[in-house]
């Protein structure tokens, strides 16, 4: 099958440091179609050539074990082009047309990873160019807009010129091995599934963070923010993923169905929940790896009256007849203690108890998500020290728990989120790709956050880097008589 990929920010941030690589690496594992071309677009002018050496010079910027040898990046270089383009101009649309037309190839890959507010105007303008033909499919990277009416702007505009069926709304978590191992792990297995409601789960909590600071990105982070960052779509995209109904079978809309149910089930913020259920952060100086690191308003480009927020705490609930009553905690953040993204499932105590017990002991399954990946089972298991015991003393249990690492069990070389995600589009499987509705549905969740956070005038609550954020967040998991994994 030949194919066209256009990608759109060719010299960008995304462009060098996410999708060569991963490129890269289905190339050298012989998973990328044979007959295909990657164009590069963007404003700079730079022949074919210079763009090779500028997409080799940031390999070396790739961990050691995924960069190419120089055989393999010009064997890989031969599938590199780049196009210089104004995105405004209607006149280089149809120079990109014309190079397309050279090969017409079976599928044209169209990938924004420009800048969300270029989104509509590039769609209208391959419209009017003729490139919205059936061969073509478009990747949309995130943020999808700053809110519900933006978002619906940005939909609109790209489903005046494609099907729903030609649109990748792209979200790198659903890519990761470890989440693909959640819909197996649930749905291909007889064990989980009949315990994967509120008569056995006390709670659930998603953990996304990270211990770097906002870099470079200042500028651009103090616009977004850690909700619209981090739980719009990533930490909702696993919450649907842990909560929704078995679908009636592997297709895409029957997955994406199941997966909005759970966010029309999300239970909408009240004024009490929006006070006690809802924390947000921002980091100040602080220590991370034994270096001190700057607070968030003395980064480049963040203003020193920032009331942007770089952690979320948030207490969800689904209203439906499997998960009533369950608490789904959700925490993210920037300058955290560790680079650390899991999921905690926590069961319910025995209903009798007959051994002697630690306290806060109790099964749970912890899904790894980075920086490894796996699955481990608590369990608990008479302790060893058994035979010392007094006769007749009530046996005594202690935690033990199983590890199944990703990594050793099939090894290193796997397929990266953004390979199995581009392979994917390539491919036309859209499963792992998040339908228009379920994102305006996200967004209308977590809109009422937005607007009573911009009327709030305490502002986010500080906490030093290096921590795990503000000790609201454990104030608010407490309140329920629960504990974030780290402090239990």
């Amino acid at each position: 099958m030949s194919f066209d990929l256009v990608l759109f920010g060719g010299t960008g941030d995304l462009a060098w440091r996410k999708l060569m690589p991963a490129l890269f690496q289905a190339f050298r594992h012989g998973s990328l179609p044979t007959g295909g071309r990657i164009i590069g677009v963007g404003r700079d002018d730079l022949s074919d050539t210079q763009y090779r050496q500028l997409i080799r010079s940031r390999f070396d910027a790739v961990e050691l074990a995924k960069r190419p040898s120089a055989d393999e990046f010009d064997r890989f270089a031969a599938l590199l082009f780049f196009l210089r383009m104004d995105l405004t101009r209607p006149q280089d649309y149809a120079r990109l047309a014309e190079r397309l037309r050279e090969r017409q190839a079976d599928t044209v890959v169209m990938y924004l990873a420009t800048a969300p507010s270029l989104f509509t105007g590039v769609c209208e303008q391959l419209g009017a160019a003729g490139l919205n033909t059936p061969a073509t499919r478009l990747v949309l990277e995130k943020p999808l807009g700053h809110d519900l009416a933006s978002n619906r702007a940005i939909n609109e505009a790209v489903r005046s010129v494609l099907n729903e069926n030609q649109i990748f709304r792209i979200d790198h978590y659903l890519g990761k091995p470890s989440v693909q191992n959640l819909f197996a792990l649930r749905f291909g297995n007889a064990l989980f599934e009949p315990l994967w409601r509120r008569e056995t789960i006390a709670n659930i909590q998603i953990t996304i963070a990270e211990d770097l600071g906002v870099e470079k990105r200042g500028a651009f982070y103090d616009s977004t923010g850690a909700l619209r960052d981090m739980v719009q779509n990533h930490a909702l995209q696993l919450l649907c993923a842990l909560a929704m109904e078995p679908p009636i079978n592997a297709h895409a809309d029957a997955i994406r169905d199941e997966k909005l149910k759970v966010l029309r089930s999300l239970k909408r913020w009240s004024v009490e929940s929006l006070g006690q259920h809802a924390i947000r952060g921002q980091y100040t100086a602080g220590r991370v790896d034994g270096q001190a690191v700057p607070g968030y308003r003395d980064e480049p480009g963040v203003p020193p009256d920032s009331h942007t927020e770089t952690f979320v705490a948030l207490r969800a609930e689904i209203a439906n007849w499997r998960w009533a009553g369950v608490p789904f905690y959700i925490r993210t953040g920037k300058r955290l203690a560790a680079r650390d993204a899991h999921i905690v499932v926590n069961f319910r105590q025995a209903p009798h108890a007959i051994f002697d017990v630690p306290m806060d002991a109790a099964n749970k399954l912890v899904i790894n998500l980075q920086p490894r990946d796996g699955l481990e089972l608590h369990l608990l298991s008479q302790a060893q020290d058994q035979r010392h015991a007094a006769r007749g003393a009530t046996p005594m249990l202690a935690p033990v728990h199983l590890n199944l690492d990703f990594t050793q069990r099939f090894g290193a070389e796997r397929v990266g989120a953004y390979e199995r995600l581009l392979l994917d589009v390539i491919d036309g499987r859209l499963n792992l790709f998040v339908r228009s509705d379920e994102q305006e549905e996200a967004w209308r969740w977590v809109e009422p956050l937005l607007r009573h956070w911009q009327q709030d005038r305490g502002g986010p609550r500080p906490y030093a880097a290096g921590t795990w954020g503000p000790s609201a967040s454990s104030a608010m998991i407490a309140r329920d008589g629960f504990c974030w994994s780290e402090e239990c």
